[in-house]
């Protein structure tokens, strides 16, 4: 059984994710990797071991629903790379927590100087 437990419609793939799915996007959206480098990534942001069982039907499943693409880069490695759709599966979750959180003058700078250290 997969991790998201219902997909229906387009915009709504976003919302079905699980956390694991939406921050594989969240990785990808900053340049293709290919598996184990997402795996590092993952393992930095959680601070413990991403199992391979978990990593890879979960990058099955975003590329079978179409927000990451799968390339060869060799004959033992996959590339992976967030589509159109995945990357706007990753900004409608961003625009959903910033409806939440943004609720004054102060807040909405503060989300802006988080933008702005972020590059």
């Amino acid at each position: 059984m997969s991790e998201a437990q219902s997909i229906t419609g387009s915009q709504g793939i976003a919302r079905e994710l699980t956390a694991f799915q939406n921050n594989i996007l969240v990785i990808l959206a900053k340049e293709p990797m290919y598996g184990l480098a997402i795996k590092r990534e993952l393992e930095e942001y959680y601070g413990s071991e991403v199992n391979h069982g978990r990593l890879y039907p979960n990058l099955d499943e975003l590329v079978d629903l179409g927000l990451v693409e799968k390339s060869e880069l060799d004959k033992r490695t996959n590339q992976y790379s967030l589509t159109e759709d995945g990357y706007d599966a990753v900004l409608d979750g961003l625009e959903w927590a910033f409806s939440k959180i943004v609720t004054d003058d102060d807040r909405a700078g503060e989300l802006t100087e988080l933008v702005d250290e972020s590059y």
